[in-house]
């Protein structure tokens, strides 16, 4: 057996939750390239929102779906992801199977702008409220800058005080590893 690293275990985790034809969220598009496995899971009967606050990640994302001919299928916003719950068609809550959030900032963008506690905490609020049931919500956690390490502690406090009759929460990291590696969080919801 060879222990899956974080991202990898990311895709393992998505595999076995989405399946052709539904509906999943990447709440931080970034360079696209959730994006662009999320939509290769749910394939062209399936759909994936996108959110981004930053053109850059929305024009990246845009191009790293057209080089890989997806032109459909995908609805990218460039909005906080803490706007989810207004931007997703109500009749569609209730039937999101995956989300996924890798958390920081842009790589290859500006590193002053960065995933805030507060919004992160609130998307994933409502994306527990929209989420279907045996749906899961995957938190990716860079904690090696300043408010990455304030993020992976109000998240991680958030976490631990989900009901478990409510969601079954997972963290998958490294203990021996230095410079603060990124972990997961994965929440599923019951």
């Amino acid at each position: 057996m060879k222990l899956e690293r974080v991202l990898p275990y990311m895709r393992t985790l998505l595999q076995a939750t989405l399946s052709k034809g539904d509906l999943a969220i990447d709440a931080t598009v970034g360079n696209g390239n959730d994006t662009l496995f999320l939509s290769q899971l749910v394939g062209e009967s399936g759909h994936i929102y996108g959110f981004d606050i930053q053109e850059q990640a929305i024009l990246s994302t845009t191009k790293q779906l057209e080089t890989h001919n997806i032109y459909n299928g995908v609805t990218l916003y460039q909005a906080s992801h803490d706007t989810i719950i207004d931007t997703i068609p109500t009749e569609l809550h209730g039937h999101i199977k995956a989300a996924v959030f890798n958390l920081g900032y842009l790589p290859g963008g500006n590193k002053e702008i960065v995933t805030k506690p507060t919004s992160t905490i609130q998307a994933l609020e409502q994306l527990l409220s929209v989420l279907a049931v045996g749906g899961i919500i995957i938190i990716v956690i860079y904690s090696g800058h300043p408010e990455g390490k304030i993020e992976r502690d109000e998240i991680l406090h958030y976490a631990a005080t989900l009901n478990q009759k409510d969601a079954s929460v997972l963290q998958y990291k490294f203990i021996n590893q230095v410079n603060n590696p990124p972990f997961i969080i994965a929440i599923e919801k019951r």
